[in-house]
């Protein structure tokens, strides 16, 4: 058993910073704190506005419409929503009142949404009201569940419910991309740990403006957006439409950026057609992460006098492991573990324990039992931890290839070699078996166009190929890359951005 010094973090902040970030139990112990120390401060800034005080109000009467609609302490409560105040509101009202909010992606269809009523025994389903016409099926299906707007508000208003960190907050869905989407149990202490987490290896961090363009039923987005801005008496402006990110960047002039790797590059390629000037005076730091970071962004991002910083989480893990405060030495690396995080690795997996660990998958027994082992999470990554504790992400365990060979193949541990390759934004390795059984390892890129726009087109393909091949030329036998393709499309991506393998082959 591994956990790192409580003081890791310390010397990337000041001491003040460091007494403001504490521990609290639950999701309203953390609110009536940061309502009472900054009132004022705007909350969530954007098409509707509201101030820390404001939302408080709104809340608090919230929590009355869900008690009115018989909503108790333990009920699980849908919220089928888009980014905007009213998703916060019901959030905090939800959470507050000591049910269980269950954020549903507002991408899912009338039957899905059924199905997870269903499979999540919800007692409410607090909705969007333009999507109130995929609500039939679960309205003929499943009258018992209220269907309550989230414009909806009451008279007067309802405390907060007293409860334990132990309790549970909320339900999110895990993302997915190497198997079915699973529901992750989180408890109270599980997110306000993972808030917390959110807070060390920056320097400044309380009192900061967010622009939020993940959706807030991503784990990266409601913990490491949401909640570690209602910690630290920060500002969340909420982007409507991703289309018009970058204008509400110009306008709002945020100082941290919560960015997936495929945001951070379209964001670079714009700032070095626009220059410095399209994110602000104000614009200092950006966490990155739900995917492999290209050392390349740490750079290039560090020429615009930006500090990128990649951290590593999950959702059964409410968002936060890692994160390398040291990314301009360490580029390679997801930084070290936070304090609290317990930590082992078997056979080159990483195995977890710890406060911010969820309570299970709901309603999937089968697979609690695989993911655990004598209390340990299996969390499926293949890690290895360097001498000075800098943790490392060198593929996915069910990923592995067994080549004809008998050798075992990490395609991720593969594409890190060719992610160091400027011209290379995205890549993906995998297997080819050919009808007379013979094999391949395949290599698809991406090229980065503001790197390959100083080549002649029709010479980036041999180029690319080129320093491909130097790369390769160092790689064990058995990892040799056999074919390499260059895409001229992206990769189907999840909604959280990442690539889709399985679904990517050409």
């Amino acid at each position: 058993m591994n956990t790192s010094p409580v003081d890791v973090f310390d010397k990337y902040t000041d001491a003040e910073t460091l007494s403001k970030i504490v521990d609290y139990s639950t999701v309203g112990e953390m609110w009536a704190h940061s309502v009472a120390t900054y009132p004022n401060n705007v909350a969530i800034d954007g098409a509707q506005r509201a101030t820390f005080a404001q939302l408080d109000q709104m809340t608090a009467h919230f929590r009355t419409v869900l008690v009115q609609n018989g909503v108790q302490q333990g009920d699980r409560v849908g919220i089928l929503m888009p980014n905007c105040l009213d998703f916060v509101k019901a959030f905090l009202a939800v959470t507050t009142l000591g049910a269980v909010a269950v954020l549903l992606p507002a991408h899912l269809d009338e039957a899905t949404i059924f199905g997870c009523s269903m499979k999540f025994g919800l007692k409410a389903l607090v909705y969007f009201e333009a999507f109130a016409p995929k609500l039939g099926l679960l309205a003929n299906r499943n009258p018992a569940c209220k269907q309550i707007a989230g414009t909806q508000s009451a008279d007067v208003p309802t405390p907060c419910t007293q409860l334990e960190g132990t309790h549970p907050a909320a339900v999110l869905f895990t993302g997915g991309t190497t198997g079915r989407s699973k529901g992750a149990l989180l408890s109270h202490q599980a997110l306000m740990r993972g808030t917390k987490n959110g807070c060390y290896g920056i320097k400044d961090v309380f009192e900061q403006r967010y622009v939020l363009v993940l959706p807030l039923t991503h784990v990266f987005g409601l913990v490491r957006n949401l909640l570690t801005c209602l910690y630290t008496g920060s500002t969340l402006y909420l982007c409507q439409n991703n289309k018009d990110l970058f204008r509400d960047v110009a306008i709002f002039k945020p100082s941290i950026m919560i960015l997936v790797p495929a945001l951070a590059e379209m964001a670079l390629n714009l700032s070095k057609q626009f220059g410095r000037n399209m994110w602000g005076d104000s614009m200092k730091t950006i966490i990155c992460g739900a995917a492999t970071v290209a050392p390349y962004l740490v750079k290039e991002y560090a020429s615009f006098g930006i500090t990128l910083l990649p951290g590593y989480g999950m959702t059964e893990t409410a968002n936060l492991v890692s994160g390398n405060a040291e990314a301009s030495t360490n580029p390679e690396s997801v930084g070290f573990v936070y304090p609290g995080m317990e930590w082992r690795v078997v056979d080159g997996e990483l195995w977890l324990k710890g406060p911010n660990m969820m309570d299970g998958y709901v309603g999937d027994e089968e697979e609690n039992k695989l993911s655990y082992c004598d209390g340990w999470f299996k969390t499926g990554d293949l890690v290895r931890f360097d001498d000075k504790g800098f943790l490392y992400i060198t593929g996915r365990k069910k990923e592995v290839i067994v080549l004809p060979t008998g050798e075992n193949v990490s395609p991720a541990e593969v594409e890190n070699h060719f992610y160091a390759i400027d011209e290379v934004q995205d890549c993906l390795v995998y297997e080819q078996i050919y009808d007379d059984g013979t094999w391949s390892l395949v290599l698809e890129v991406l090229p980065r166009p503001a790197v390959v726009a100083k080549y002649p087109q029709e010479q980036v393909e041999a180029i690319l190929k080129q320093k491909i091949a130097e790369v390769n030329a160092k790689l064990p036998s058995f990892e040799k890359i056999n074919k390499v393709i260059v895409r001229t499309t992206d990769f189907v991506r999840s909604p959280s951005m990442k690539i889709v393998r399985g679904q990517n082959k050409q």
